[in-house]
């Protein structure tokens, strides 16, 4: 003899088995990677896709320790989150982001005795609504760091505190406006923080930025003994742009 639920039990479990699968789903987009490494001569390629992805957070462990460091991660997709430390002096990243409200905080550099005295890092992002902090030396003298980031979007947001003693950064960023004016959104334009500390030796510190679209704020400041160069080239209406350099 089978037995069967009475009609409004059998309603019950089905719903309940909708939700189940329904709740299982929304987690299974979320992609978490969390490491903790310490040794040198590391090469580490991360690739996410998808929403609502982290490498590390504000809790967890995203640590990388040593030297000679090399570390690539592509995020494809909206609401991703990057919160990561390199304690380290040689260090070559390539970060690429596809997908807008992202956020990356890094930074290298965190322990004592470890100076990010050779960095070379090219971030390339493409969306709107991007949060990017990133950390470069902590009043560690940070050597001969090359940095690129390109930014195609609407409304991100760069911060860089550097602190070295020959910084070459290069910015290129694209609003999809030319005159915010004419966007239904005013606030389109984005935001560039850019902050370098310490003397600059031989070679000096070096910023280029290349920035179209209207509506954008630029905040420059360099300070210390030695060459500081800033190269401003921009293309639209409606900027704020500060900058200040001090010996």
């Amino acid at each position: 003899m089978v037995s069967r639920l009475p009609r409004s039990e059998s309603k019950m479990y089905k719903f309940l088995t909708l939700v189940i699968v329904l709740l299982w789903s929304n987690v299974a987009f979320a992609n978490e990677i969390y490491i903790e490494q310490v040794g040198d001569t590391l090469d580490l390629d991360i690739t996410q896709d998808g929403t609502d992805n982290e490498f590390g957070d504000g809790t967890a462990d995203a640590i990388l320790t040593g030297d000679d460091m090399t570390f690539a991660i592509t995020q494809t997709g909206n609401t991703n989150k990057i919160d990561a430390t390199i304690k380290g002096n040689d260090y070559t990243g390539t970060w690429v982001f596809t997908g807008s409200n992202n956020e990356v905080d890094l930074t290298c550099a965190k322990a004592g005795g470890t100076n990010c005295e050779d960095v070379t890092v090219n971030i390339t992002t493409t969306g709107d609504d991007n949060t990017f902090d990133i950390f470069i030396g902590e009043n560690a003298d940070a050597e001969d760091l090359t940095a690129s980031f390109t930014v195609t979007g609407d409304n991100n947001i760069f911060i860089n505190n550097i602190d070295g003693e020959s910084v070459n950064l290069v910015v290129t960023m694209d609003n999809s406006a030319s005159n915010v004016a004419t966007s239904a959104n005013s606030d389109e334009g984005n935001k560039i923080t850019i902050d370098v500390d310490g003397n600059g030796n031989a070679n000096g510190h070096e910023i280029l930025l290349d920035i179209t679209g209207g509506g954008g704020t630029v905040d420059i400041t360099q300070s210390g003994v030695g060459d500081n160069k800033v190269d401003l080239d921009m293309t639209g209406e409606s900027f704020d742009v500060d900058i200040s350099q001090t010996d």
